[in-house]
């Protein structure tokens, strides 16, 4: 049986009234809107829920199922006690395995590995909050997101559709996820422009039922609006992956500064034309294929680098057809991927290591695609997905004050003892040089307290 019907959620735990003591009322709007999600869901009557929750446990590299038999959610942390407010749910164990079993013969790391709490997060109990005072008697899927791209997510949810198909159960789904933090002033998360915008665009999309829209958000743009739920969104998507749907955003409020918006998606049968991950990867192809044809040498160089280790094992040697520029010359080289706007990899070298900028290119590239420890090394399927870009150093020079850097211009070293953190210029998200110094001592390890020197360097930067 299909996906019965897909619903968005926020949730700020003050929208219960145990915890926000009138306060709640501010956003009647929303209270409303989930309480019709609410009856929605009551009608449906489905035998599972799924649900989507940015605050369960998340991993870089890895879905996380929740696992055990039963959970228990309550408001304890926001200083309600149990006696006031608890909901006990149980956990459908056979779809939650089958899920496991489904994502791994997609090449989708999943699973129930790791913590097992008893208690549910708050971006789980509040929705189900609502869901259970009309109807309690489902069972749940509790999942994560991960640091995944927004592909993987995406073809999760095409997992968890799949399932659904495979046990013929009466299943929903429910993405639970508030919208940008920084929506309004009146926000404690600060204000930001991109947070207006990000709101404006994914409700849009809310309403038009644009899924395609969730998969090609600028990362940039989501970033400094600090959004929530679009990664429980796209798993959402994938779920309803090649279906029509009656789609209706029931509304939107931004009262505390961070956006809350309710929507419903309801299937209406088959619509080849709305295999948006199809869709995504054919103008991906054709995006990065224009890319390609536009790399300069030092670029062409990370690549060749990078896809000859992957697919034979060995470093490559120098290629004839390499300029002497980067033969004669020697300098620190950072070499930058990106997979579907993300970050994939980066790694260098502050001083030259190698006798050539050309060598370092090669053994940089490599160490960017399989050694940068934030990241699963990148695997031959992925190779038409990178974009690469390469960074090349001129030589550090001290500085007396900050007024002699610019966050766009000049690269910063900080060095306090033998902690040392470097941060490349002109990066999306570093907006300043207080932000630029601040992210560079976190990288090394200098605390608040701790004196440091600052060196500054330019970049000539290949794409």
């Amino acid at each position: 049986m299909p996906i019965t019907g897909a619903f968005i959620m926020p949730h700020p735990p003050i929208i219960l009234p145990q915890v926000g003591r009138g306060e709640e009322e501010k956003i009647r709007k929303t209270i409303n809107s989930c309480e019709k999600i609410a009856e929605q869901i009551a009608e449906i009557r489905p035998e599972t829920i799924v649900l989507a929750s940015p605050h369960s446990l998340i991993y870089s590299d890895y879905f996380h199922i929740s696992q055990g038999l039963r959970a228990k959610g309550n408001m304890r942390k926001f200083g309600v006690s149990e006696d006031k407010f608890q909901i006990n749910v149980e956990y459908d164990c056979d779809f939650a395995s089958n899920l496991q079993e489904e994502a791994e013969r997609h090449g989708i790391a999943a699973g129930m590995i790791g913590e097992q709490d008893p208690y549910l997060d708050h971006g789980t109990t509040v929705p189900l909050a609502f869901i259970h005072q009309r109807f309690p008697d489902y069972k749940l899927v509790l999942i994560g997101i991960s640091g995944f791209s927004r592909t993987e997510h995406y073809k999760f949810g095409m997992c968890i559709a799949k399932v659904a198909d495979i046990l013929n159960k009466n299943v929903v789904f429910l993405a639970s996820g508030d919208l940008s933090h920084k929506a309004s002033h009146q926000s404690h998360y600060g204000f930001a422009v991109e947070g207006v915008m990000f709101d404006e665009q994914v409700t849009e999309a809310m309403k038009n039922g644009d899924f395609m829209k969730f998969l090609t958000f600028d990362g940039t743009m989501t970033e400094k609006a600090a959004e929530c739920g679009l990664r429980s969104f796209i798993i959402m998507a994938g779920a309803l992956d090649g279906k029509e749907v009656k789609s209706e955003l029931l509304s939107y409020e931004n009262t505390f500064g961070i956006g809350y918006g309710v929507a419903s998606f309801i299937p209406k049968g088959e619509n080849n034309d709305r295999k948006f991950l199809d869709v995504f990867k054919k103008l991906e192809n054709l995006r990065l294929k224009e890319i390609q044809t536009k790399e300069d040498e030092y670029v062409k160089l990370a690549r060749y680098s990078i896809e000859t280790y992957i697919n034979t094992g060995r470093i490559s040697d120098l290629p004839k057809s390499v300029p002497e520029e980067m033969l004669l010359r020697r300098a620190g080289v950072f070499v930058t991927l990106k997979k579907h706007g993300s970050l994939r990899g980066c790694i260098g070298t502050i001083s030259p290591e190698s006798k050539s900028i050309a060598n370092e290119i090669l053994m940089n590239a490599v160490s960017a695609a399989t050694h940068d420890p934030r990241f699963e090394p990148v695997k031959t399927s992925e190779l038409s997905e990178i974009e690469y870009s390469v960074d090349v150093l001129s030589a550090p020079e001290p500085i007396d004050s900050t007024d002699s850097l610019d966050s766009k211009r000049y690269g910063i070293i900080v060095t306090s003892g033998h902690k040392r953190g470097l941060l490349l210029p002109n990066l999306e998200g570093v907006d300043n040089v207080e932000q630029q110094i601040k992210i560079a001592c976190r990288k090394a390890g200098i605390r608040d307290d701790e004196t440091f020197n600052i060196e500054r360097f330019e970049v000539t930067r290949h794409h």
